[in-house]
């Protein structure tokens, strides 16, 4: 299954049924879960964990160095999920002294020339469209969609279930289960597609709904609406999540419509 036109160091760890195909390269200190396929010209570097079943294209990097000046060449890792396919092209770098670790979820798509800097945390079932790129210290919480060409400012977080339109600029952070566009960045409701396709009940994306008219559109500042929200609304799963990542949000979120 390992071409013998491919490179593989005699130092990496790859488990039973692995496809390397011609000309990819394999550095040391990489581990790779069964059933994945590297494709041609793909490269694999040092500190690589790659789960079960995952693709990487062509001329995909995984694992390179950070592009930190702070990086002093510690020994750091780039985690990809089980079921994961990184496209074309697509880099991930691993992490720094920071957090030591940059972190793909499952079954996440990482379409062509998508960018993932040091110590990024990307959930499960996450899309990065083509072309868009994190920079360091990014959170994408799980099931987030980023369209083509969105840029993400460093030690920013996107919630759960979030959708970004194309081209976006997101310097501020992008609270969960909304949809947001526009430039500057801006609420523009829920991602009410998405969450039917994963099974929300009506019932209960009208709770978020609601949530979000206290944060949004009642004319109150941030504090006041959360106030306002612990004190009106039943706790819950999502309202105690869109509280608490308002709360922890250290860039502040992403403005209302106006």
């Amino acid at each position: 299954m390992v071409s013998n036109l491919a490179y593989v160091n005699p130092r990496a760890r790859l488990a039973d049924n692995v496809t390397v195909e011609p000309f990819a390269y394999i550095d040391a200190s990489v581990e790779i879960g069964e059933g994945t396929w590297i494709g041609p010209n793909a490269t694999v570097l040092f500190g690589a964990r790659i789960g079960r079943n995952c693709k990487v294209f062509p001329s995909a990097v995984i694992s390179g160095i950070p592009q930190d000046l702070k990086f002093m060449g510690e020994d750091t890792t780039a985690e990809i999920g089980d079921g994961t396919t990184i496209r074309e092209a697509a880099t991930v770098n691993r992490g720094t002294a920071s957090a030591g670790r940059t972190i793909i979820g499952a079954n996440c798509l990482i379409m062509a020339y998508a960018h993932v800097g040091h110590d990024c945390i990307v959930g499960d079932n996450c899309i990065l469209g083509n072309s868009s790129g994190l920079a360091g210290e990014v959170k994408v919480d799980d099931w987030a969609i980023l369209s083509a060409g969105t840029l993400v400012h460093q030690f920013a977080r996107i919630g759960g279930h979030v959708i970004i339109g194309g081209g976006s600029k997101v310097r501020t952070d992008v609270p969960p289960f909304i949809k947001a566009d526009r430039d500057p960045l801006t609420y523009l409701g829920l991602n009410t597609v998405g969450l039917t396709r994963r099974g929300f009940q009506k019932e209960r994306i009208d709770n978020i709904h609601n949530i979000y008219r206290a944060v949004y559109q009642n004319g109150m500042n941030v504090t006041q609406a959360l106030e306002y929200i612990e004190k009106e609304f039943t706790p819950s799963a999502d309202r105690d999540y869109i509280i608490d990542f308002i709360h922890k949000s250290q860039r502040g979120i992403i403005r209302g419509p106006r």
